[in-house]
This record gives structure tokens, sequence and C-alpha cells, in this order.
């Protein structure tokens, strides 16, 4: 069955399009939610390891509204492995079909580093200056505080598992790969599923119903959800997290 959704989802501007900065205070009210039941952080989801780890992670980095590309770069050029997802578009010029891209979460840098290696990105002289904001700045986990400051929240990390599965995903170059907010599902996150056949093979995510059609959504943190094309119900099986 061809998917033929020109879906645009309505994102939420906190996560999609640019926030201000945020000081890692606690603050229950700030917390990041969702109207679905959130995959479980020890199993796939968020990371509730100690950041001070010296092995890598992957952080979550805000970075300043249209500047996406440009803080790709730098981190690049500081020997950092990072990722920005690209969402594909598929357009027609003068007759000829052609896929553009463009970032997918353009709010978000995802950068594969120790603590120290970010916090020195983070403070280097090249982000804060020359320009009234900075590049990028880290973006917290509210749901949890940190062990020497109850006060504030850690920054957010992903673990390996998911970055790879979230990585898998959006790596596919098919234009129906799109970012959804619980306001685009039209029922709750269903059984956890891993995907059996076709494009999506390995991609483990939640079932859900959206624009009509039945999908595999991936939640990488509380709020941030991707969502595969549509997938027939024989081409997936229950997978059990455990």
């Amino acid at each position: 069955m061809e998917d033929t959704t020109n879906l645009s989802p309505k994102a939420d501007a906190s996560l999609y399009n640019g926030q201000p900065t945020d000081t890692g205070l606690s603050c229950p009210s700030a917390g990041l939610t969702s109207c679905t039941p959130s995959i479980s952080k020890n199993k796939g989801g968020v990371s509730v390891e100690n950041v001070l780890d010296a092995s890598k992670q992957w952080f979550v980095l805000r970075v300043s509204y249209g500047r996406i590309i440009k803080a790709k770069a730098f981190v690049e050029t500081k020997g950092f492995e990072c990722y920005v997802p690209m969402r594909y578009k598929e357009v027609r010029k003068q007759g000829k079909k052609r896929i553009i891209t463009k970032p997918l979460l353009p709010s978000f840098l995802f950068v594969h580093a120790t603590a120290e290696q970010v916090e020195t990105l983070l403070h280097d002289n090249k982000v804060a200056s020359n320009e009234s904001r900075p590049l990028f700045s880290y973006y917290f986990d509210h749901t949890i505080h940190r062990q020497d400051n109850p006060d504030r929240n850690p920054p957010l990390t992903i673990r390996d598992e998911a970055m790879n599965n979230f990585i898998r995903l959006t790596s596919i170059k098919n234009p129906h790969i799109i970012p959804v907010t619980s306001d685009n599902i039209q029922f709750k996150l269903g059984d956890m599923v891993v995907v059996t056949e076709g494009e999506f093979k390995g991609i483990r995510g939640r079932v859900a119903r959206i624009a009509g059609q039945q999908r595999v959504v991936v939640e990488l943190f509380d709020g941030c959800l991707v969502a595969t094309a549509y997938v027939p119900k024989e081409a997936m099986k229950l997978y059990n997290e455990n």
C-alpha cells in the first residue's frame, strides 16, 4: 500500500522551532511531556546514567534558530562525531522528480562525546562570541535531578541502543518519515514492535495511527517522536523490551 499522506505536523515550538536557553534549573512544570506513553528510560530510551562518566555518550544540544548547519559544521571541525537527522521531500521541477533535504528536527544537534569534551565545546569562544545568542547549549533532562545539585537537572543524554535505532530510521530516504506530536496521533501509542519486512526492517517503536495510516513511532525522548511511513500489520511483530 502506497503512503500518499502529505502531512504537515503542527510541531511543538519548544521542540522543533527553537526556544529560549534552558538553564537546567529544576522546574516540574517545564518537564518534557507527552500525551502518549513514553518508552522506558532504562530500556532503550533516555539514559539516566551519570553524565560525568568518562565514556562517550550521545548528548542532545539545543541549537539557536536557523543555525543547525552552522552548528554541525562547527562540531565537526573540532573532530567530534555528531548527527543531524534530515527530512527527505519529493518535489517535481520541470517535469522531473527530485528529492530535496532539510533538517528534520532543526532545533537539535546530537553529539557523541564525553562530558568533558561537550563542556569544552560549549565554552569555546567561537560559540559564544560575535553574536548575541550562543550557537548551541545543553538540552536538560527535566525528569531527573543532579546528584551533586538537586535543584538542577543534568544534560540530556541518549542511550546508544536508542540512538542507533533513531539514526537507522532517519537515515532512510523516504519522504513520508515525519516528526510528530501527540496532536498528530489519533490513538495512544500501542504495542512495542519491531518491523520485520521492507525498508523499515529492524526499526523498533510503538504502533500508532497517524493521518488514517498505521505507522511505527520512535520516541527518542519525551515529546520527540518520529514516525515511519505506512507499515502493514503483517510486516511487524511484538518486541519484548526485557
